[in-house]
């Protein structure tokens, strides 16, 4: 092997998705070169084949004579052929695997401005997706084969420069010494794969389906894991600022990016507070409020048979059965069903004299703040922490609503992932954030 070819194995290593394999070609033994998470092997050694001599291939690429080059064309999704007895090699357009697929929306994510296109099944898919919109050689690929029986493909990927060596050597120890023990089939067997906490409250892991967030992760020196026959991109850790900040905000002027965010940090206090709010003022502290809006207060809910907190417990239970019911129910019937129902529900527990006014108004903005959370498992866990802060406000009215919020706090300020805090900010080691 000469030197040349060398020099690119050592530009590559650590990539599993890199190859390097002796073929005969044209009755000559020569060495071709590529990322087959970009390039078709199979059918371009069947399109090489046909040819007749070494030299008519030749003709139809690149001399490539120095490594710079080499990682250029690689990147690109480009073959290196490269004979033994020369320091050079040629580039050619070979057969590229099929990431240019039609366009398809994600189905749990909205992409305002930006790439429509999600993640599918196929892990190789989306290694290279992730490769064709980053074309770096500091970008590192490790894939693994897990479980005993029934074995899965995953895949870590990683920019070199950027993310934290102790992070990293935390996430491959794990999935080292669980490589053989069980099967990994869902989210949960990761978090077992991983050594995470089972019963944590908020995700320690972030999922997208959007490559440009994945993209974004992986710069700002998270981990992306990959899980054939999974439609996500994992990130490792999942932090607090996953519920509020999105790669596409950059898209927006600066000031809109700002107002944007700050709205969706609105939206996770109204949702968190609301509610407790509602309960603390009408059963604990009515003295807080203006005397009119208290006399306003205690004539919707005239004739309510039913304490502040039995009250709110019932409307909150109906509209988790109604969000979950939205999931379920096919696209074509859902919305309409959902809504409907919604509508005709509350008009029907208002007059019958169940709840008052002022509840429907309060938890129908408390559902809408809930919704501007980025992220579907961030949102369900501001809609458990909400229960802790009603049944506090409950007891202790405003004081147990601070108490509750501290206690969120605290427990948030607990949680680490692989030594990483939960409400860490920057983990680029290499620059400071940006947002």
């Amino acid at each position: 092997m000469n030197s040349f070819i060398g020099k690119i194995k050592v530009v590559f290593q650590g990539n599993d998705d890199f190859f390097c394999k002796k073929q005969i070609i044209c009755g000559e033994s020569v060495f071709v070169i590529g990322l087959d998470s970009l390039v078709e092997l199979d059918k371009t050694l069947g399109e090489l084949k046909e040819y007749k001599a070494i030299e008519e291939i030749e003709q139809h690429g690149e001399e490539v004579a120095d490594i710079e080059t080499a990682e250029a064309s690689l990147l690109e999704g480009k073959l290196l052929l490269a004979r033994t007895n020369k320091d050079l090699a040629i580039s050619l357009v070979p057969a590229p695997v099929s990431l240019n697929r039609s366009i398809e929306s994600s189905s749990n994510e909205n992409v305002v401005l930006g790439s429509p296109i999600s993640f599918n099944e196929d892990i190789k898919l989306n290694i290279g997706l992730v490769r064709k919109n980053m074309k770096s050689q500091h970008l590192k690929v490790k894939t693994y084969e897990i479980g005993k029986q029934y074995k899965k493909e995953i895949a870590l990927l990683y920019h070199q420069e950027t993310v934290h060596s102790e992070l990293l050597s935390k996430i491959q120890g794990q999935i080292t010494k669980f490589m053989h023990q069980a099967e990994l089939d869902c989210i949960q067997d990761a978090y077992k794969m991983l050594g995470l906490k089972k019963w944590s409250f908020v995700t320690q892991i972030n999922t997208t389906e959007i490559p440009d967030e994945a993209l974004r992760a992986i710069r700002k020196g998270r981990v992306v894991l990959f899980i054939d026959r999974l439609s996500l991109a994992l990130i490792l850790p999942g932090v607090l600022r996953d519920m509020i900040f999105l790669y596409n905000d950059h898209n927006y002027p600066y000031p809109l990016m700002l107002s944007v965010r700050m709205l969706r940090i609105m939206g996770i206090l109204l949702a968190l507070i609301i509610p407790g709010l509602y309960v603390a003022l009408v059963a604990v502290n009515p003295e807080v409020l203006r005397i009119e809006i208290a006399l306003s207060v205690a004539q919707s809910r005239e004739g309510v048979p039913y304490p502040a907190i039995i009250e709110i417990l019932i409307m909150l239970l109906i509209l988790e059965l109604i969000l979950e019911a939205s999931i379920r129910l096919p696209n074509s019937i859902g919305p309409t069903i959902t809504m409907v129902g919604g509508i005709i529900l509350g008009q029907a527990v208002v007059e019958a004299k169940l709840v008052s006014n002022l509840l429907i108004i309060i938890l129908a903005a408390a559902t809408i703040a809930n919704s501007t959370i980025v992220g579907f498992q961030n949102s369900i866990s501001i809609r458990i922490f909400k229960y802790l802060i009603v049944f506090l406000a409950s007891l202790y009215g405003i004081l147990g609503l601070l108490v509750g919020l501290f206690m969120i706090c605290t427990y948030l300020s607990s949680i680490e992932t692989f030594g990483i805090p939960y409400l860490h900010f920057n983990l680029n080691k290499g620059e400071k954030s940006s947002g």
